[in-house]
């Protein structure tokens, strides 16, 4: 069982910021952000193992996780790796990461980078929709592809406008394929239509 207190031991969570949910099996991952892990939580025993992060090499570690997305075709989970940048996927199982999108460490803003990430969500295409905080818009990532387009927000630029965002953070997708921001810094939740 995880604690209610805050702490690095594993039973322990430092602001944890995100969930997602293996339903096949019945577990829970948690984005434990300050720990720089991610945590499974099996639902029917409450133990809690780290399954990604923590590693002494740079391809084992992560940077201030601040979502996690559990893909079950894959048996993966990508992981919003908001302290460096990137977007990376973490097979089950595996001891380190591959890096699906953005450039490790600051970079300027461009199509393959990415600033803050703070969420991310997929449709049934395997089309990737990344919450890119920093840079203050949502970055489409065809499947496959590690070059995104800004579809929601003006990047580098905030503003209040209904086509701007400031810090955006969640982002989800309806049946419709209509995108929902939370545009956190605007104190507001927005809806665009599908692209």
């Amino acid at each position: 069982m995880l604690l209610g207190t805050s702490g690095s031991s594993t039973n322990q969570l430092t602001n944890p910021a995100s969930v997602t949910l293996n339903k096949n099996a019945d577990t829970l991952y948690i984005a434990d952000t300050d720990n720089h892990r991610i945590v499974a939580v099996t639902l029917a025993t409450t133990v809690p193992t780290v399954v990604a992060g923590g590693g002494a090499f740079p391809m084992a570690q992560l940077t201030s996780p601040a979502d996690v997305y559990f893909d079950s075709s894959t048996n993966s989970l990508y992981i919003a790796n908001s302290g460096a940048h990137t977007i990376v996927r973490w097979v089950i199982g595996a001891s380190s990461w591959t890096l699906i999108a953005g450039t490790p460490g600051y970079s300027q803003p461009t199509p393959l980078s990415l600033n803050n990430p703070q969420g991310l969500t997929f449709d049934s295409a395997g089309n990737m929709y990344v919450s890119d905080t920093g840079y203050h818009r949502i970055q489409f990532f065809s499947a496959g592809n590690t070059t995104g387009k800004t579809i929601v927000g003006t990047t580098s630029t905030t503003g209040t406008g209904s086509s701007f965002l400031n810090s955006p953070r969640s982002v989800v997708l309806d049946s419709q394929f209509n995108i929902y921001v939370s545009d956190t810094s605007n104190y507001r939740i927005q809806k665009f239509q599908r692209i």
